[in-house]
């Protein structure tokens, strides 16, 4: 074991990937013991399943303005500072409000004050990725998601404590301790990183230019990414699977435990089982696939990922080991679509302009899946399974668009003069 390629890389890491690889389980694991319960949290303080897709779609919106910015302001402040200052904003105020929440003006209010994350999901990503060695990728991209899968290992305590004491309680204590160790981690974080190469020179770059300035010179960045296909078909991808994960988010505990009948408390079971295989699959397939073009195995993941829906969608009231088995599948399944798309948004990205292409990117992401939180909410108010329905075709567009690109790729391969 201590000769896995996974380990190797992970006591090797220095520089920032190492502040950022070593500090994520701080983050990963508050975070992944709440999530599962959110939309049922919500839904005990009366909330129906159409104003919690509102939520999720206006939290967008002002993710969509963020994101905007997000180039701008992470090429004026820098990486570091960037990351430090609006962490502390997006995720730290946040949990505060869900701790303490009353109603549904709680959880707006919290959607708007977390939608800041999003510049935070540029900065944080330039911190990482600008100065690291491109084949460190999908190890570094793998360590990050096993840091949140550790959570598996303490997450039978939340079940039990909801057990005990009920949802609403155990929310709320699990929000606080997120407030803690999210804090921790940024503030440490601060201290084990520094501004990249990069990021310097864009801060002296800017040093003299107005905010909106800055800004306005994405208008230049955009016709960039409109000519450059393989940035295109990226964006393409982004925009279907986080359309897909917003839905499986957002609803799928819902799902779960108000049309399938299964006790909120059970959830762990699923939540265990899914972050047990993801961990095997990171260590026992993800090092094989680190030197592969993406293409193949992403498309593989985006199959299990609509076998797993279909199977979800049949699953009869109380029928945990068909549940098991969906599951298991998508467990399989996300680690090939999510790891190495992040590793291709890296690669078909110029590196001089990360900062604003990846804000860009994001924008178009954000403004193309902000309708889908409000309308997966209508249909899963009309049925449950509806939203999993539209899961399966954007997966199935999904693929299409995989495949169709490594067809592009192939030909093009096959002309070139030798």
């Amino acid at each position: 074991m201590a000769s896995h390629p996974f380990i190797t890389t992970l006591r090797n890491l220095r520089g920032n990937a190492r502040g950022c690889v070593y500090t994520e389980a701080l983050w990963g694991i508050p975070y992944n013991l709440y999530a599962p319960y959110v939309s049922i949290y919500m839904l005990a303080f009366g909330l129906t399943d159409a104003t919690i897709g509102l939520i999720t779609s206006v939290g967008m919106v002002f993710q969509i303005f963020w994101m905007l910015m997000s180039g701008a302001i992470t090429d004026k402040l820098g990486r570091k500072r960037t990351t430090l200052i609006f962490d502390l904003i997006s995720w730290s105020i946040p949990c505060l409000i869900w701790a303490v929440a009353q109603d549904v003006s709680y959880f707006f209010l919290a959607a708007i004050v977390n939608a800041v994350w999003r510049v935070t999901a540029n900065s944080w990503n330039c911190l990482l990725v600008e100065d690291t060695d491109q084949n460190l990728l999908v190890d570094i991209w793998s360590w990050i998601y096993i840091a949140g899968l550790v959570a598996a290992f303490v997450s039978p305590i939340t079940g039990l404590l909801i057990g005990k004491f009920s949802l609403v309680p155990t929310m709320r204590g699990l929000y606080l301790l997120s407030f803690v160790m999210m804090t921790a981690k940024f503030i440490v974080m601060n201290f084990m990183v520094k501004e990249t190469r990069q990021g310097e020179a864009r801060m002296r770059e800017t040093r003299d230019q107005p905010l909106f300035a800055v800004l306005g010179e994405s208008f230049s960045v955009l016709k960039q990414v409109a000519r450059t296909p393989a940035t295109l078909v990226t964006a393409g991808l982004m925009v279907l699977l986080n359309i897909c994960w917003v839905i499986k988010g957002t609803f799928w505990s819902i799902l779960v435990t108000e049309k399938l009948g299964i006790p909120a408390e059970h959830l762990v079971i699923f939540t265990f089982a899914r972050s047990v295989i993801m961990l095997v699959f990171y260590f026992v397939f993800m090092p094989r696939l680190r030197y592969m073009d993406v293409r193949k195995p992403m498309l593989w993941g985006i199959v299990g990922l609509i076998v797993s829906q279909v199977i979800l969608i049949t699953v009869s009231t109380g029928d945990y080991l068909l549940l098991i088995v969906s599951t298991v599948i998508e467990a399989f399944s996300t680690p090939a679509a999510t790891t190495l798309l992040d590793k291709l948004t890296v690669i078909t990205v110029d590196a001089k302009e990360r900062a604003r292409i990846m804000a860009i990117l994001y924008v178009i992401v954000i403004v193309f899946t902000s309708p889908f939180g409000w309308i997966a909410g209508l249909m899963s108010q009309a049925n449950r399974s509806l939203p999993f329905v539209l899961n399966v075709a954007l997966f199935a567009v999904s693929g299409a668009l995989v495949w169709l690109a490594s067809r592009r790729i192939k030909s093009e391969d096959a002309v070139a003069p030798a």
